[in-house]
């Protein structure tokens, strides 16, 4: 009966857990190549989002990524999902400083059956309850310790509880008190603020999740000397995280402050000047700008100015001269250059064309004809637009000349071919 039941549950499709949320999820870049996938029977196996290991496939049971399997336990066995596979393993196992042919390495037995899934289901139910009880339990023991997170493994036989404590703990009376409480082994482990607050979760004060639930792996100590690098306000409220330590973030950018700030001149030198004596008050790194005051304790007279000119200034204070004034001269002010056409292209309008006026009728190829917008040719006799308008065209001058003429000979019959349109006649 047995073995029927277990052929039945192997039949029945069991659905692959999503992947890709995992924060120690790696990035299979070797995943196009089938053939590295038989290179080797370790497979990188992934439980509660912060804790994996490498276990021996050693059936050779065709394994994908995303695959829940049964692997080996201490003692029986624990669920998790098949995170990797190849050729990669044994480059994270190196990185890790894990040697493929350790006696500590433990065996996949199987892939997870649907009856595997229901009791590990199971067990993660539980886990939230448990942590609230033995939050309950420490506190009745008056230990000065925090339980932050409890995970069951895969088969329910076993807890393990992360604490936080800033001092060393004798918790071998509560180890007593769980296991007679919740009927399971327990085993103890300790983390940092930082890596309860990547257990947890959170949104951070940038408006995004924690990087420590999110990407983060390993957790570099911070010190207050990544915000003086910076020119942070060294405001406790505003450099502490969810975790009450140090933002990690303030590591992120200090490398390229401090590459910045050994291109600048000292902060401790004063500059002499015949005015007034000036004291460093606050430095832009990146535009290499720094503002002098002529007062060590307040802001007063700033004046801000580029680093080349602060180095000429120490030069010149070396030498034992003093300039007139700390910023430059109108008359010594370098001419600042425009935008040149480094790349040889010209302007982007380049290829716009003027817009025709609309004609009516043959209008484009009058407008082809056309040599000057304004003058058009006439018998020889060039005509401007605006008699053109007015009807003061010579040809028309000389119809109306030609048509007095005839009026005037037909009233009063005399010959006024020789006198001019304009003359009057006599």
């Amino acid at each position: 009966m047995n073995n029927t039941s277990d052929n039945n549950n192997e039949s029945i499709p069991v659905p692959k857990k999503k992947h890709g949320a995992n924060k120690l999820e790696c990035y299979d870049w070797l995943s196009d190549l089938p053939e590295s996938h038989d290179e080797t029977e370790m497979v990188e196996v992934q439980f509660k989002n912060t804790r994996k290991g490498y276990y021996k496939n050693s059936t050779h049971i065709h394994l994908e990524k995303g695959d829940m399997v049964a692997v080996e336990g201490n003692p029986g066995h624990d669920i998790g999902e098949v995170t990797l596979i190849g050729r990669l393993v044994l480059l994270q196992m190196k990185k890790n400083g894990i040697k493929p042919d350790s006696p500590d390495l433990k065996r996949v037995y199987r892939k997870a059956k649907p009856n595997d899934l229901e009791k590990y289901e199971e067990a993660k139910s539980r886990e939230h309850d448990t942590m609230l009880r033995a939050r309950k339990i420490a506190e009745d023991l008056n230990l000065n310790m925090k339980i932050g997170d409890v995970e069951y493994q895969g088969d329910g036989n076993k807890a393990i509880f992360y604490y936080i404590a800033d001092d060393r703990v004798d918790f071998r009376q509560l180890i007593k008190v769980l296991a007679e409480a919740f009927r399971v082994r327990i085993e103890m482990k300790q983390i940092g603020a930082r890596q309860e607050a990547g257990r947890i979760g959170g949104i951070g004060p940038c408006g995004r999740q924690l990087c420590c639930s999110s990407w983060m792996t390993n957790f570099v100590s911070v010190a207050t000397s990544a915000a003086r690098y910076q020119d942070i306000s060294l405001n406790p409220q505003k450099l502490a995280g969810q975790c009450a330590k140090l933002k990690c973030c303030l590591n992120f950018e200090v490398d390229a402050y401090v590459e910045g700030q050994k291109k600048l001149p000292s902060r401790e030198v004063a500059l002499e000047t015949k005015d007034n004596t000036y004291y460093h008050f606050k430095t832009d790194i990146f535009k290499r700008q720094m503002t002098y005051s002529t007062s060590k304790e307040i802001a007063a007279n700033l004046v801000t100015v580029d680093a080349s000119r602060v180095f000429e200034v120490i030069a010149q204070n070396k030498k034992g001269i003093k300039p007139e004034k700390l910023e430059i001269l109108d008359d010594q002010e370098p001419v600042r250059k425009d935008f040149e056409d480094v790349v040889g292209q010209d302007s982007l309008t380049r290829f716009d064309k003027n817009k025709k006026r609309p004609g009516n009728g043959n209008g484009n190829n009058q407008n082809r004809r056309r040599k000057k917008t304004g003058f058009k040719k006439n018998n020889g006799s060039e005509v401007s637009k605006d008699e053109k308008d007015l009807g003061n065209s010579p040809s028309q001058n000389n119809n109306r000349g030609q048509n007095n003429r005839i009026n005037s000979n037909n009233g009063n019959g005399k010959n006024n071919n020789n006198r001019s349109p304009e003359t009057p006649a006599e």
